[in-house]
């Protein structure tokens, strides 16, 4: 989808914008954009410059144009940026930090995608953001928060607030703007990530994290699950059980001590593509279809 309008640059980095929803859409990138704007505007240029870092690094290293325009290499390098902004205190160490992480995430994005070429490959993801994540972060589980009691209101933007937990946001006029975003590029994958997201919220309020879930702590990863399986045609088990793997797998990260990122996310899609593939070894296709 080529925008006559918009400069090629300029496309592939809203584009990357958009992958981290695994849409390739300029416009919900643009809405992507202004949820942090709307959501912590100080993290703004940290999502920009790790964007752009991932980018020059695919230009100057000659990665298929492509792979380059349709945002590829860029999304990892928007979520470094933003997780440093948010979790370090500003230096001048900072942008070449996330320039670094940037450029090193879409070498990693690079490599995984030359070698997973077939079909039943797994998908890269967000694997690039959440390693490097963990190597900035180290051992620390996600921070505790406060008790509070649920309201009619609180409990109805939740689902948004888990939309915008993807971008480490937490406001659900952020997650509106996103969720406006996936509607224009796809209707029923937004749908699906709001049903993900929905189904985060149930399931901790129903285990007493009322704090959790209005944050949208619980589902931003079913939401990510619903996402990346809508894709795979006319099967809807295969989101369903994305959304309860993302939902059941996420109280494991923080027993390892480890902070959860997407790594839910992740880990719930490989198992579903994985079971699928085991399922239809005699098969040569598979229903897993690129956005």
């Amino acid at each position: 989808m080529h925008n006559q309008t918009c400069p090629d640059w300029a496309e592939a980095l809203l584009n990357g914008f958009s992958q981290i929803f695994l849409q390739r859409h300029p416009l919900c990138g643009l809405l992507c954009l202004l949820a942090i704007l709307i959501g912590a505007p100080a993290l703004f240029g940290g999502a920009l410059l790790g964007g752009v870092a991932g980018l020059l690094t695919a230009q100057r290293r000659g990665y298929p144009k492509a792979e380059r325009q349709a945002g590829l290499y860029s999304y990892n390098g928007v979520l470094l940026g933003v997780l440093i902004s948010q979790q370090f205190a500003w230096s001048a160490l900072l942008p070449p930090l996330i320039l670094a992480c940037g450029g090193l995430a879409a070498m990693l994005t690079r490599q995984w995608l030359k070698h997973a070429t077939r079909p039943e490959s797994l998908p890269v993801y967000t694997a690039p953001f959440v390693g490097l994540g963990w190597l900035l972060l180290g051992t620390a589980a996600d921070n505790t928060v406060a008790l509070v009691t649920p309201d009619i209101l609180g409990i109805l933007a939740a689902p948004f607030t888990g939309l915008a937990q993807i971008m480490l946001l937490d406001q659900p006029l952020a997650g509106l703007s996103i969720a406006l975003g996936l509607w224009l590029a796809n209707r029923r994958a937004a749908l699906w990530a709001l049903m993900g997201a929905s189904a985060g919220v149930l399931f901790a309020l129903l285990h007493g994290e009322a704090a959790g879930a209005l944050l949208g702590l619980h589902s931003y990863n079913p939401a990510l699950a619903a996402l990346a399986l809508s894709h795979a045609g006319r099967r809807p088990w295969l989101p369903l059980l994305g959304i309860a793997l993302a939902i059941l797998l996420t109280p494991g990260f923080a027993g390892l001590h480890l902070p959860t990122l997407t790594a839910p996310f992740i880990l719930a899609c490989w198992l579903v593509h994985a079971g699928v593939r085991m399922l239809q070894k005699p098969r040569m296709d598979s229903p897993f279809e690129s956005p």
